[in-house]
């Protein structure tokens, strides 16, 4: 990417998209495009037609969706696979019509088996079944998958997929229950915190084991694979190394300052047992994260207490 071509980032006010944003700044780019969805909705073909047409964007990078956590997805598993497919759908076919130089598309940690040997290397894409808790807003990530290889081997359109492992950071969803596991925590053990509670109940049983990567280093990835990667195949892109939810609840507890008791409800679901993606590929490409996890929750936490209303 040259600094003054034309960068439109889908998903802009979300923790992926805004992220690409700040890095792409940073990185002294001068010419990114972003639209709001009451301007223009990207669930809808011709609005979506309409402002390619118009703005002609030379890099796209997809990072709109409708994404949750385990409740959000088993609560609207309509609109999970519904929306992420009719935007998706839209973009690529865009993409293609108005002659991208690039476009990378976000997928997700959640698009392999339930028990795919860990860690998770890419080649187990469709090696066995999905983890029934978002099995919707895989199949939506794994079908936009498919759909870029396909315009790629169809018409050699420059479009690549990535798919990270969970994420955080600034800028995330904090809602109580619609949202992801560490901003979901996060918000549980301040709000326990300030009203004294004296436990704070955490689903399944914290032997799960999750990899998380701060979307700043994400961020930095995606930017370094749009400018370093050609290929027909997904790449992941990771930490490197995984905790229990477990550890993670004790870290958030700590940073949090909650001094009440933990309650494990193991009448509710765990999710996959173990999630670690197989990086290799794009760390022998010259990539690596620097987030700290202690240190990434606690900026997210700060963000929290200084944005998000009580």
């Amino acid at each position: 990417m040259n600094k003054t071509d034309k960068i439109f980032v889908a998903g802009h006010k979300g923790l992926v998209g805004s992220a690409i944003v700040r890095k792409l700044v940073s990185d002294g780019y001068t010419n990114i495009l972003t639209v709001d969805k009451s301007v223009v909705d990207l669930k809808n073909q011709y609005s979506v037609n309409q402002w390619f047409k118009t703005n002609t964007p030379d890099y796209v990078f997809l990072a709109a969706a409708k994404v949750g956590g385990i409740h959000a997805n088993n609560t609207y598993p309509a609109e999970f696979i519904t929306e992420n497919l009719l935007i998706q759908n839209n973009v690529i076919e865009a993409c293609h019509e108005y002659k991208v130089k690039k476009l990378m598309f976000l997928g997700s940690v959640c698009i392999y088996p339930k028990y795919a040997p860990t860690p998770v290397k890419e080649k187990y894409l469709l090696s066995g079944e999905l983890e029934p808790t978002n099995e919707w807003y895989a199949v939506a990530k794994i079908a936009g998958i498919k759909q870029c290889q396909a315009y790629r081997k169809q018409y050699g359109d420059n479009f690549i997929s990535v798919m990270p492992c969970n994420l955080y950071g600034i800028n995330d969803n904090f809602h109580p229950t619609n949202s992801h596991v560490l901003p979901a925590l996060i918000r549980k053990f301040h709000e326990a915190k300030i009203n004294n509670n004296n436990e704070v109940i955490c689903w399944g049983d914290g032997s799960a084991r999750r990899e998380f990567l701060n979307a700043d280093d994400l961020s930095s990835a995606l930017s370094f694979l749009m400018n370093n990667y050609e290929s027909y195949e997904i790449v992941n892109v990771g930490y490197g190394e995984d905790y229990s939810i477990k550890e993670t609840v004790n870290f958030i507890k700590e940073i949090v300052g909650y001094e009440g008791n933990i309650v494990w409800d193991t009448s509710k679901p765990n999710g996959t047992p173990k999630r670690l993606l197989d990086s290799t590929k794009i760390f022998n490409m010259g990539w690596k994260p620097s987030i700290e996890l202690r240190d990434g929750l606690k900026q997210a936490y700060d963000w929290f207490k200084s944005n998000i209303k009580e």
